[in-house]
């Protein structure tokens, strides 16, 4: 079949990347020990701060934000560590493997990929370790694959209740720039992001946002560490540089979509994204399907997971809106592999894209011959624009 148009990429990252980002990196690579290029750097090294809502430094990588997982892992802790982390779904089980292969002990917190991380199990694990051999509590804030947010002040709050010292690590790859996230106010030691969701921009670039407990927990840690260590870029940094080639046009990228968050405002950015996401879950519920999340607290407002009903595919319902609509959903990974479907509603994106969305979606949903309900795009432009109510005569 031969489209016209655009093609709609409606996965949870990465995401649609705007004009303006896409036309700042397209010019000439400057020279990255230049001048020039220091006064970009410091620029986008303090301009990322308020992103993270922290005043403590932000170091960026070049690599994805499993490289920013690594880099957080080796620079705080040592072979041998305990740590607690939860099963909250396949980003949290590839980032527990990663943890298992650097020679942490892992206490992993089981979960059905239904829920966010359970304080309650970590409440019991901190209050029956009298010898603090926890060394970190290490979380997902916003789970990718199940469309699930776990509470991260939570976390924290029960380390300080137990005066616990663990280090609190949050993995913010698909929250950051979109779903409301304090680092300084939370608590976290380490956050760790990428470049290829609410920043709006393509992959290639990570980062770790650190606190003054990571920088101690870094003088002692004991992990091998070369290219992601710390220091060696704290350093650098403060004249404008790096001690590896950064990645030059992507920075361009990056400086644009801190300017474009801020002209918008981030409390605007969060509330967009949020009604986003409501509208997509009322649609959801008009088709009679079932979203992955089972408590409301915890939906995800940059990505909505379903379930298929019982028989039927949903890597076939994938394919078919693909081939008709060119339009590309999120797969259902590990567990949920051909038994959800992801729609991806983060990042530049407005509210005629989601009602395109949500058409291409039910339209999928009539030729894959899948059962649901119709009136699932009614349902969202309802919630984006509700009928006023009409007075009664003579009032």
């Amino acid at each position: 079949m031969i489209h016209t148009g655009r093609h709609f990429l409606q996965i949870p990252g990465p995401t649609n990347c705007p004009d303006r980002i896409l036309q700042a990196m397209a010019r000439p690579t400057i020279d990255h020990r230049s001048p020039e290029f220091a006064e970009l750097a410091i620029e986008v090294l303090e301009g990322i701060r308020p992103i993270f809502n922290t005043s403590g430094p932000v170091i960026i990588y070049p690599g994805s934000g499993s490289g920013a997982w690594e880099a957080a892992i080796v620079n705080t802790l040592s072979p041998g560590d305990r740590v607690v982390m939860f099963e909250t779904g396949q980003f949290a089980d590839l980032w527990r493997r990663m943890a298992e292969r650097l020679g942490l002990v892992v206490d992993y917190v089981p979960g059905d990929w239904r829920l966010g991380a359970d304080l309650d199990s970590l409440e019991t694990r901190v209050a029956a370790d009298s010898n603090h051999e926890i060394k970190a509590v290490m979380a997902v804030h916003n789970e990718t694959s199940t469309g699930v947010t776990s509470n991260v002040a939570g976390l924290r709050r029960l380390l300080i209740q137990a005066h616990h010292p663990a280090l609190l690590i949050v993995d913010a790859i698909s929250s950051l720039a979109a779903i409301d996230y304090r680092h300084d106010e939370w608590g976290v030691d380490v956050t760790i992001a990428g470049s290829q969701k609410g920043l709006m921009m393509p992959p290639g670039m990570s980062f770790n946002a650190i606190s003054d407990k990571a920088l101690r927990a870094h003088e002692s840690a004991r992990m091998p560490r070369a290219y992601w260590d710390w220091q060696d870029i704290l350093k650098q940094n403060k004249k404008g540089f790096f001690p590896y080639t950064p990645p030059t046009n992507l920075l361009y990228g990056l400086r644009e979509s801190i300017q474009m968050l801020n002209q918008e405002g981030l409390p605007n950015v969060f509330r967009r994204h949020t009604r986003h996401a409501e509208a997509t879950r009322a649609a959801v519920r008009a088709w009679g399907l079932e979203i992955v999340c089972e408590r409301p607290e915890e939906y995800s407002n940059t990505v909505t997971a379903v379930f298929m009903p019982e028989g039927h595919s949903a890597d076939y319902l994938r394919r078919v809106i693909l081939e008709n609509f060119d339009m590309s959903l999120g797969a259902g990974l590990a567990k949920l592999q051909d038994k959800a479907f992801r729609v991806g509603h983060l990042g530049s994106f407005n509210d005629l894209m989601l009602v395109g969305t949500l058409g291409g979606v039910e339209l999928g949903l009539r030729l894959a011959d899948v059962p649901h309900r119709e009136g699932g795009v009614m349902a969202a432009l309802d919630r984006l624009c509700p009928i006023p109510a009409k007075s009664s005569p003579g009032a």
